[in-house]
């Protein structure tokens, strides 16, 4: 069995006996063929006469020469390491072998566009995956200068972390190679600067881009390229995102007192990427879904804006410093994130992004401590398992969040200033979270032992609740703050952590609630008094952690409760507004308010939510509570009236607005009943109006058409039509997923097998064809498709075939069927689950992981459900 793991202490034992010089890396990219060629001459140097290991992951290796010396080959084919024995002091290795081209969105990903028949090829390889492309040390501390020359059609565009050359007759490097160069060109790339190797990258096909030029702080010209598909060109509006780019720079530059450390900026949009963006030094690739053939929502155009100013932020905090082993990725992911944040709040247009931080970001951190995999956001990485499934909402998003305080803490100059010396000192080095501290904390005087070790190497949460007390005259007598643990089966109860939190406090003037008093509290115990005056009449409502300071589970004292679920269209500061839906929603999941009743509350106040990422979100969780949280036998009923009240609410949006287009794109998605659909149905046919200022685009069409496929009224010819009339890679995957998605067991076992075997399946196809099945899996009466008692046929063959998945597929793809294959919610699929868990205990980490967690989902929907009938 090969060998993909790399364990801590097996990296530390490496980077002790050797340090890289320099990589020379020779890539024959036609795009054609299972496989490529690379040709890596990597120089180091080792303690002499030690043995260490090289890491590649081949199709095969054709010569292995190690100072001179032939080793034997033969026996690497699919290998993941190269054994070095008896290193020199000074050595030279060469490493020739071929590699696969992937589909998976892992290693050198390879697309063929269904439009035009090009080829694109783009590299992605965070996190052990340059190994898939070229020999390396791969590890994060082994940094290297590294010279990347590609062979590939002279039609083509290349791209990599240098500055892009113009390409030369290959007639030299092909003799050499022993190749036929016909058609071909070589980009022959200057040696970058030291990095790691998950950031350099390699981008090749006949992609079209647009150019400009940023003037750095120190006075050089940066120039900035922006990248896609020939068949997208038409759709890239590259002048904004040349704008928010140089609005990144002016601001990081200035923040950080440190210039833009490498000689260009390219960003490519490519296609099948599985994440949103990726940090390649100076090449970011970014998911092409942010190439907008279609009218995008305002909360994705900003997602676009803060996704090109997180991968800016990491060309410092990431690529120029870098972490010195995966246990510190959060100081990579919190930190982009939360300066991202910060530069679109204050240069860009989107002045609210602390609400769509609050929002979007905030709401998936809360989700994901709380479930039993939670970990400290500077998490235990012992190997590459444990990283590989650690890109989550507590990287993120907590990180950001605790980030944010950090901030406050130690003072903004401080923290600055810190930086500052922090870039200063590590350029081009590795660094370990005490060498940020040590900088912060000389920056602002202040010790931050304490606070690190509870808001860094501690995990959980805790609850902050108002506490209220009042005279007979309905007088303010008391109001103070009281933090508890909230404890989580099988993890450390978390201490409790200072806290600068935001009490807010509320009178109801006529519909709106006017804030009458505001205060800043310090709560570091478990109870702490707000310093507000008291004695007047008892605020309507009082609302914890207001302005959304700290980070904290919060509740609501009773009367509060009853006024935001009357009055919550009476909030007219959207942040505000988000910290009670956040309250209502954790509420809801922890079964403290019956989830019929939010469904209630948040329909009739929908028209008053109009910060785009925040009805996003608000649709969401709606789609989540009807789907999975209600009751199966009344979902069909509350679809239908929730799609009737937003479909009154069309009339009264106005015209053309992103609430009416998020409100449209909802009442597609819920419509239930016979008029509903026909209304849907006439629509797509044009043979009824869609309501003023909604214009069906194609993205909109395929809404449409799926959710007709969905509730059956429309074949799988007639899909094959609408496909034929978009037959482009997000047409075919919109028809995947239309044609998984029926109530059926045909369309659903036809899914099924796909997944589980199509091999050939690209990723992005994997999801679309997972997306489709995940639609309709219970009919309206709530009973599952192919049911088998006790357990429904697609989840007896899910449990049946979920480890094989691990084995044979790569991590993209498991994770993509374990999680979205998953049976929905019931005691039988609990029961199944745990007794998987139990007959696996060496399953890969990150199975069992996920597998805790989809355990934890289902156990909360049926928890849920069961409050909601006792509050019924």
């Amino acid at each position: 069995m090969p060998q993909h793991n790399l364990t801590r202490v097996e990296a530390a034992e490496r980077a002790s006996l050797l340090s890289v010089t320099s990589y020379d890396v020779t890539l024959v990219l036609d795009g054609q063929g299972e496989t490529f060629r690379s040709v890596t001459t990597v120089r180091f140097t080792a303690h002499e006469g030690a043995s260490s290991f090289i890491d590649a992951i081949t199709a095969s290796v054709d010569r292995l020469v190690l100072n001179g010396e032939e080793l034997d080959a033969a026996a690497l084919r699919g290998d993941a390491r190269i054994e070095l024995p008896h290193l020199a002091a000074e050595n030279e290795l060469v490493v020739d072998a071929r590699f696969f081209y992937m589909n998976t969105g892992e290693g050198m990903h390879r697309f063929v566009d269904p439009v035009d028949d090009e080829v694109y090829l783009y590299s992605q390889f965070e996190v052990p995956d340059s190994r898939r492309v070229f020999a390396v040390f791969e590890q994060p501390d082994l940094k290297a200068s590294f010279s990347f020359t590609v062979l590939a059609p002279q039609a083509w565009t290349v791209v990599s972390n240098a500055p892009t050359p113009q390409p030369e007759d290959p007639a030299a490097i092909a003799g050499g190679l022993n190749i036929a160069a016909e058609g071909l060109a070589a980009w022959i790339f200057a040696p970058t600067p030291p990095i790691s190797s998950y950031i350099t990258a390699i981008i090749a096909g006949p992609y079209r881009s647009v150019h400009d030029a940023v003037r750095s702080s120190d006075g050089e010209e940066v120039a900035l390229g922006v990248y896609c598909r020939a068949s997208l060109f038409e759709y890239l509006d590259a002048q904004a995102i040349i704008g928010i780019t140089k609005a990144g720079f002016e601001f990081y530059e200035a923040a950080f007192d440190t210039p833009y450390p490498f000689e260009k900026y390219d960003q490519l949009f490519v296609p099948e990427f599985n994440a949103g963006a990726m940090e390649n030094a100076g090449a970011v690739t970014i998911v092409e879904n942010y190439v907008f053939r279609s009218r995008p929502t305002e909360a994705i155009v900003e997602r676009r804006a803060v996704t090109i100013l997180h991968e800016l932020a990491h060309m410092w905090f990431g690529d120029l410093v870098t972490m010195k082993w995966w246990n510190d990725l959060w100081l990579n992911e919190s930190f982009a994130e939360f300066m991202s944040t910060l530069a679109t709040a204050e240069a860009t247009e989107f002045a609210s992004a602390w609400t769509t931080f609050a929002s979007l970001e905030k709401s998936w951190a809360y989700r994901q401590d709380q479930l039993p995999s939670t970990h400290p956001i500077v998490a235990p990485i012992e190997d590459l398992a444990d990283v590989e499934v650690n890109f989550d909402g507590i990287t993120y998003a907590k990180g950001a969040s605790v980030l944010k305080q950090l901030v406050a803490w130690v003072g903004r100059e401080n923290f600055f200033g810190g930086l500052k010396a922090y870039f200063d000192a590590h350029s081009w080095s590795n660094t370990e979270l005490p060498d940020l501290l040590r900088a912060l904390s000389e920056a602002s005087g202040r010790d931050l032992d304490s606070w690190t070790r509870l808001w860094l190497q501690e995990s959980g949460i805790n609850v902050v609740r108002p506490l209220v007390e009042t005279d007979e005259q309905g007088r303010l007598t008391r109001l103070a703050l009281v933090q508890e643990p909230f404890a989580i089966a099988g993890q450390p109860v978390p201490s409790l952590r200072p806290h600068r939190i935001g009490v807010g406090l509320y009178a109801l003037e006529g519909r709106t609630l006017v804030r009458t008093g505001f205060a800043e509290v310090d709560l570091d115990s478990a109870l702490a008094e707000v310093p507000l005056d008291l004695g007047g009449p008892r605020p309507d409502a009082i609302i914890v952690n207001d302005a959304d300071l700290s980070y904290a589970k919060v509740r609501f004292d009773e009367a509060t409760l009853a006024t935001v679920l009357a009055r919550l269209d009476g909030f007219e500061d959207s942040l505000t507004q988000v910290i009670v839906l956040t309250t209502l929603w954790d509420m809801v999941r922890d079964g403290e308010l019956p989830v019929s009743d939010y469904i209630a509350a948040l329909t009739r106040h929908l028209p008053s939510i109009e910060q785009s990422t925040a009805l996003l979100v608000q649709f969401r969780q709606l789609a989540t509570a009807l789907g999975s949280y209600l009751a199966p036998e009344a979902r069909s009923a509350a679809r239908a009236r929730l799609a009737a009240a937003l479909w009154d609410m069309l009339a009264t949006a106005p015209a053309g607005s992103d609430q009416q287009f998020q409100c449209f794109q909802a009442f597609v998605k819920h419509a239930q009943t016979p008029d509903q659909l026909d209304r849907l149905a006439a629509i797509l046919a044009g043979s009824a109006e869609a309501p003023a200022g909604i214009v069906i685009d194609t993205d909109l069409r395929w809404e449409l058409i799926i959710a007709l496929a969905a509730a059956e009224r429309l074949d799988a010819e007639a899909i094959a039509r609408w496909r034929e009339s978009d037959d482009t890679a997000a047409g075919r995957r919109a028809a995947a997923t239309a044609l998984a998605a029926p109530a059926t067991s045909e369309a659903k076992s036809r899914a099924f097998t796909m997944l589980s075997e199509d091999r050939e399946l690209p990723n992005a196809m994997v999801a679309a064809i997972a997306r489709g099945f995940g639609i309709g899996l219970e009919r309206p009466d709530g009973s599952p498709v192919a049911a088998e008692a006790p357990l429904d046929a697609f989840a007896a063959e899910y449990f049946a075939r979920l480890a094989g998945w691990w084995e044979t597929r790569t991590l993209e793809i498991a994770q993509t069927l374990t999680l979205a294959l998953y049976p929905p919610a019931s005691e039988a699929a609990v029961a199944a689950t745990r007794v998987w868990l139990d007959s696996h205990p060496a399953a890969p980490k990150g199975l069992v992981r996920l597998m805790r967690e989809n355990l934890d989902t289902a156990e909360r929907a049926l928890a849920i459900r069961a409050a909601d009938r006792e509050g019924a």
